[in-house]
């Protein structure tokens, strides 16, 4: 873990385990780290970096907001894969938001990328970790040595990924109304039976 905190601290990109898959990321505060992401995994411009946290008290680093929908989803979901789009804190970097000033952000239910978060004491970058286009991995064996080569540390060690969709991203509409941007590993049919109404996203 030393290795990944010390290459984030100088704005490395790094390359980690997260619960479904493995993640390429940096310090969510470095906004020169998280362009680099964006070049290396050859992620277009349009679509903001996502973020996780080490807890639901390091959300305060990422948002100023905090709905009663916000909280629920948060009790019932996480740690787990189960991104909520948040209206940013305006010193983020411009690569986390969308136009309207959100970013997506979840508590990890990885061990490893959880602790990570915590000890740098910053929300952590989490894109998959592949070039854009290509298939997501969970296995060390797969990830792409394109990849591996222009990180500043990697992390090979077990538990790894378990695979399977990536993470679920909700916007909240309301006090019990979600918007589904992406059904992924939180299905539509758990947010509805915590008492959700769920609209899909075109």
């Amino acid at each position: 873990m030393f290795n990944l905190l010390k290459a984030m601290l100088a704005g490395q990109v790094v390359i980690y385990p997260t619960e479904t898959l493995y993640a390429l990321g940096c310090d969510g505060g470095n906004a020169a780290a998280c362009e680099r992401v964006i070049e290396i995994k050859a992620r277009p411009k349009a679509k903001p970096l996502p973020l996780i946290i080490g807890g639901v008290q390091m959300l305060p680093l990422v948002t100023a907001e905090r709905p009663a929908a916000l909280e629920h989803l948060a009790q019932c979901f996480w740690p787990g894969p189960l991104s909520i789009l948040v209206k940013a804190l305006p010193e983020l970097p411009r690569q986390l938001c969308d136009e309207e000033g959100c970013t997506s952000v979840r508590w990890s239910g990885h061990p490893f990328a959880s602790e990570l978060a915590r000890r740098l004491k910053r929300p952590i970058v989490a894109t998959s970790a592949n070039i854009s286009g290509h298939k997501p991995v969970a296995l060390p064996e797969d990830i792409d040595p394109r990849l591996e080569e222009q990180a500043g540390a990697v992390y090979y060690d077990p538990p790894w990924p378990r695979g399977g969709n990536p993470s679920t991203v909700v916007r909240v509409l309301g006090s019990s109304r979600l918007a589904v941007l992406r059904e992924g590993a939180v299905s539509v049919k758990m947010l509805c039976d915590k008492g959700f109404s769920v609209t899909l996203a075109d």
